[in-house]
């Protein structure tokens, strides 16, 4: 990135577009057979992945951060904790791969194994709070399910958005 201004004006801008994604998610009905607080597309976690392979992990980390703020002001504190016990454990298994396959891996692989990193992190964090195993064990299967078919359609959009991104954000990144 060219500069301090640009690298700040260009995540305030990805998180006025997380704020809207997760508005406009909010809207729509969750996905049948899952709960409401895991039925979701994940919209906005499109923007923390671009950030993450084309600005770093300290962007992604941030974004991530304020997304989850973001959800305590909207949602309150067990929808923040959620969302950022999720967000930092598809944050952490992306990495991981990345580190472990460098370029060979693909967006959409990426974004499921990110979606299904999602699910468990949210799902472990609300067990524990609930102090309710069976909770983990009736959702795990379903939410194993979604994050990869969900995973992939967020994989999918990224791929297609990335051109779009990179107008307004150009540097080196992941592939």
């Amino acid at each position: 990135m060219n500069s301090p201004a640009k690298r700040l004006t260009t995540l305030a801008l990805l998180l006025s577009l997380i704020f809207i994604l997760v508005l406009i998610e909010r809207m729509l009905p969750p996905f049948p057979l899952l709960p409401p607080q895991f039925g979701r597309l994940g919209l906005s976690n499109v923007i923390v992945m671009y950030s993450l392979f084309f600005m770093g992990k300290n962007e992604a980390a941030t974004l991530l951060f304020l997304k989850s703020l973001f959800a305590l002001l909207m949602r309150g504190p067990f929808a923040a904790l959620l969302s950022f016990a999720g967000g930092m454990l598809s944050i952490v298994l992306i990495i991981l791969l990345l580190f472990l396959f460098k370029n060979k891996i693909s967006y959409i692989t990426l974004s499921v194994v990110g979606a299904v990193g999602h699910n468990m992190g949210q799902l472990i964090v609300a067990s524990l709070i609930l102090q309710n195993i069976t909770l983990f064990i009736i959702y795990l299967p379903i939410l194993l399910i979604a994050g990869a078919v969900l995973g992939t359609v967020t994989g999918i959009l990224l791929k297609i958005l990335i051109p779009m991104f990179n107008k307004v954000y150009t540097g080196g990144g992941y592939g």
